[in-house]
Parts: structure tokens; C-alpha cells; sequence
């Protein structure tokens, strides 16, 4: 174990199941944030875990998402995820002004005919999934296509581009050091396709989230060709990556903690509430994500954050915050409601959210209840992880019913 004042390399590479990361552990029980190194990036930063802290920096000006473009930033992946362009990089006014647009996408109204859709691919993936009887595997059947097919559907993406998308996104999430070369293609390749299907919205609108975005207006303000481009790549990607790992991670709890099946099936009006308290638990990702850059000297928690310095925050920690949480590691259906970090906080919280929710709550509530009765067919330990992305996932999970 470090010193708190020394420089701590953090490889967060660790994939068993979903325990909570040891090193991520060590950390949030410093008394002041640590300094760490990350495998790419050729400086240091700073890592922020307490609940309160990381509201601080994540809504604080004087930290900035879009002061780390043109930096060889801190990062996980040696290619980065994000594009410049991206609302994930932008500051307030500017992302402010995106978000506030691309949001109208997201009305009630629109997310009630999103979920009728959703309904109806569920339905498809689990009767092919009754049909082929057990044991049958719920990441193949479900978790995985799900939210490809949702996100791609209602992007307005053709069914045949769909294989190369997702491959694409694959390739950006890989965190071995010999996937640069690939990553940075498959991000040009996502950024010119997107290019182009915005276009074609353009001169041809439908029901689709892109015709919706182009559509936003706020007096004479509207999306332009690369904010829209960038926009939809950005949901293509956090709609593919997060609702997958999600709805494996659910899953797996909810057939490795029989209790939590059980209360699902007795009380199926609890699931909204079931599935917030299970995504504050569950560690989706491996370490952390976009740093932001001080842009003047900030005392937090003890520590004196310079000018420059590179400053990382984990939602992973801020949801386990004992502070803020009683019994922080454990799962309680009970649990009064209290926002998480999950999708974010502040300026940078998850646009799409309402469209996650309303995926994660048909495929569970559905799954739940065409297979009250569903269990795994092997050992929880027999189960495979993945290691090769900033992903944590089971890759299959054979069940009977």
C-alpha cells in the first residue's frame, strides 16, 4: 500500500465477477485524494472518490472537460473513447447549450413510444430464447443484442450496418496496448457514418433520434451537421456499451442473490427502485473515465490541486461513500431513494438516461416475468468475465427455467 502522498500505478484491470476492485478500495480510504498513473497518458492525476467531492468537481468551473483536448490525458484505453467534439468534452456554456437541444429528443412523450418499441424487441429476443429452450444463454438471447438493436433502431441505423457498428464500438472500449491502430480506425469509420446518416436526415427526416435532435430548436438555435454527428455517435456508443454490461451485471445479481429474484416476482411494482439500488452497486466499469483539468488552484479534501494538474473522479466510490450511504456495500431493496452517480452527475449526466431506464426496465421486468423460475445452469464461479475491455461483464450466462 502507497503512502498518501505518493503516486499510486493503478492498472485497474481487475475483473472477478462484480467484487468491488481492491485498488479502487485502497484508494477511497485515503484520508485526502490520491495521485495516481494510469497505463496511458504521460502525466499523473488526481483521483476524487467521496460523494461530496466528486458533485464538487464534476459542477465546479474552475474544472474543465474541454481544457484536456490536444493533452495526452490520463486515460485507460490507448486510443481515447471520447472525439473532440464530442458534449462529453465541452464546458458550460457550450455543452449547456447541446445538451439543452439534444434533450428535447428525449420528451416523455418520445421515451413512452421508445419503450413500445423496446417492448416489442424484448419480446422478439425472449421468445427465440423460450424457443430454443434450456439452458440458453441470456447474454446471447438478451443482454447483448438488446441494446445494440434499441440504440441502432432508434437512430434509424440500417439492420445490415448493424454488425459493423458494434464491432466498431467493440474496438474502442479495448484497453490492450496493440489496439491503437484499430481503435483510431474504428472511430474515423464511426465519425464518417454518422456524418453521412445525418445528412441523409437532413434531406430525408423519419421517426428516428437524429430526425428528432435535427428538429430541436431553441429561438433560431439548433444542432449543426457535427454536433448532430457527434451527438448521435456518443448514444450509439453509451447505448451499446453501458445498457449491455448493465443488463448482464442485473441479471447475474438478481440469479446469484435468490432474494432479489424472489422480491421482483412477489412485488414486480418495486423494480424501478430494485434496479437503482442495483446500479449503485454494480461496478460496470473498470477504473475511471474523462479527466477534467484544473484550471486554477483548488484545495479538496486536503489536498492542494494545482493549476493544470489532471483531476479523475470515480462514480464508482462516490456511490459506496459511507458518508452518504448506510451499509454502502450492500444491496438493500429497502433502501431510502438517494440519487447515485451511475450516469453521471452535473453538466455531464447522462442525456439519455430516460431511455436507459426505460431499457433496463422492460428487459428485467419482462425477463422476470416470462421466467419467474429462472436460474443459473452452471456454478456462479464456472462463469466467464471479460478482460479485455474497461468493461465489467459476464460473457455468457447459461440458465434454465
Amino acid at each position: 500500500m502507497a503512502a498518501d502522498n505518493e503516486t499510486t500505478a493503478c492498472s485497474f484491470r481487475f475483473s472477478e465477477a462484480l467484487d468491488f476492485d481492491p485498488e479502487l478500495a485502497d484508494l477511497m480510504s485515503r484520508r485526502s485524494p490520491a495521485r495516481i498513473r494510469l497505463p496511458y497518458g504521460d502525466t499523473d492525476a488526481w483521483l476524487i472518490t467521496g460523494f461530496d467531492s466528486v458533485k464538487q468537481v464534476t459542477t465546479d468551473a474552475r474544472f474543465s472537460r474541454a481544457g484536456i483536448i490536444g493533452h495526452d490525458y490520463p486515460r485507460m484505453t490507448p486510443e481515447p473513447i471520447v472525439s473532440p467534439e464530442s458534449i462529453n468534452v465541452m464546458d458550460p456554456p457550450q455543452s449547456s447549450r447541446v445538451r439543452h437541444l439534444a434533450s428535447q429528443a428525449f420528451t416523455q412523450q418520445r421515451v413512452d413510444s421508445m419503450r413500445q418499441r423496446i417492448s416489442w424487441l424484448t419480446d422478439r429476443l425472449l421468445d427465440g430464447m423460450e424457443k430454443e429452450g434450456p439452458p440458453a444463454d441470456v447474454v446471447k438471447h438478451l443482454s447483448d443484442p438488446l441494446p445494440q438493436h434499441a440504440i441502432l433502431d432508434l437512430l434509424g441505423v440500417e439492420r445490415e450496418e448493424w454488425p459493423r457498428i458494434g464491432e466498431s464500438v467493440h474496438q474502442l472500449l479495448v484497453v490492450g496496448a496493440g489496439n491503437k491502430e484499430a481503435a483510431a480506425t474504428a472511430k474515423a469509420d464511426l465519425i464518417a457514418y454518422f456524418g453521412k446518416l445525418v445528412d441523409q436526415r437532413r434531406d430525408a427526416p423519419g421517426p428516428d433520434l437524429i430526425s428528432a435532435m435535427a428538429e430541436a430548436r431553441e429561438d433560431e438555435d439548433h444542432l449543426d451537421d457535427k454536433e448532430l454527428a457527434v451527438m448521435a455517435l456518443t448514444l450509439a456508443l453509451s447505448g451499446q456499451d453501458t445498457a449491455t454490461c448493465q443488463i448482464s451485471d442485473i441479471v447475474y445479481l438478481l440469479l446469484t442473490q435468490p432474494e432479489l429474484m424472489q422480491g421482483l416476482t412477489r412485488r414486480p411494482e418495486t423494480l424501478t427502485d430494485v434496479l437503482h439500488e442495483l446500479l449503485r452497486c454494480i461496478p460496470f466499469r473498470k477504473g475511471v473515465g474523462i479527466p477534467r483539468v484544473a484550471l486554477a488552484d483548488v484545495e479538496l479534501d486536503g489536498a492542494l490541486i494545482k493549476a493544470g494538474d489532471f483531476v479523475h473522479v470515480s462514480y464508482l466510490t462516490a456511490n459506496r461513500d459511507a458518508n452518504r450511504y448506510a451499509a454502502p456495500h450492500v444491496i438493500d431493496p429497502e433502501r431510502p431513494s438517494a440519487p447515485h452517480m451511475t450516469f453521471g452527475w452535473g453538466g455531464h449526466r447522462c442525456i439519455a438516461m430516460p431511455l436507459a431506464m426505460a431499457e433496463l426496465e422492460v428487459a428485467i421486468g419482462r425477463l422476470v416475468e416470462r421466467f419467474p423460475g429462472l436460474r443459473l445452469a452452471v456454478p456462479p464461479e464456472e462463469l466467464r468475465w471479460d478482460t479485455e475491455t474497461i468493461r465489467r461483464f459476464p460473457l455468457e450466462l447459461p440458465v434454465i427455467w
